[in-house]
């Protein structure tokens, strides 16, 4: 071999060396790389599992909140449903009450809303046929009553007392001008109670508005009651 040979030979050695190399090197930057890339796509595709596992608790927590909400809006509404149904049965518990009783409780009525007691009485059709006549007429002993002296017992105890004490109290209410109330030839729609009309002023004391008057102040009461 001449000596250009050796040289190109040498040549030809050195520069597959620096190829090598460079290979070599490429190689290492490639892998250098691929590993870089690799654990910026794992740091990636773990960041975006912890925000999807994140997501996904908040839309089960406020899809929680939905449900407890509307679970209160439902109960709420129940309660409330049962409220106003104890209110419901209080007024057909009124309705029912036994004659004698029902009386009674209109006459007291009359009695507790007559500020002269020379007032109408306005019944519904039903109560107006059935207990007009009684219930003006014990409402009346009762305001006449209020105005009366009270006469000795062991005189009223007597036959002779008791005349005279029916005289003395009618008398009084006359003097008093109470004990005067009328039943109205009108009735009105209602389910129970009394209308008291005096001139234009009208003092409603059915049984319906009653009940609502109370409901607002009861309805707590009644709620604690009934869920207590």
């Amino acid at each position: 071999m001449n000596g250009i040979e050796k040289i190109t030979g040498q040549i030809d050695a050195d520069v597959q060396k620096e190829i090598d190399a460079a290979l070599d090197q490429a190689k290492a930057q490639a892998r250098e790389i691929e590993d870089r890339y690799a654990s910026q796509a794992q740091s990636q595709a773990e960041a975006i599992r912890r925000k999807g596992e994140q997501d996904a608790a908040l839309r089960q927590e406020r899809l929680v909140d939905v449900a407890k909400l509307e679970a209160r809006k439902s109960l709420l509404a129940a309660k409330q449903d049962l409220v106003g149904q104890a209110f419901d049965l209080a007024l057909k518990k009124l309705l029912e009450l036994p004659d004698q009783e029902y009386i009674d409780l209109l006459a007291k009525l009359a009695v507790a809303a007559s500020r002269t007691g020379r007032e109408q009485v306005i019944f519904s059709q039903k109560d107006r046929s059935r207990f007009g006549k009684a219930v003006v007429t014990r409402a009346n002993e009762i305001l006449a009553r209020q105005v009366a002296p009270k006469l000795p017992d062991d005189l009223t105890e007597t036959k002779a007392g008791a005349v005279l004490d029916k005289v003395v109290t009618g008398a009084s209410a006359v003097l008093a001008g109470t004990g005067m109330l009328t039943m109205a030839e009108e009735s009105r729609p209602m389910a129970g109670g009394l209308i008291l009309r005096d001139g234009r002023v009208e003092t409603n004391c059915s049984f319906e508005v009653l009940i609502h008057l109370q409901r607002d102040a009861l309805s707590a009461e009644v709620a604690r009651a009934l869920f207590a």
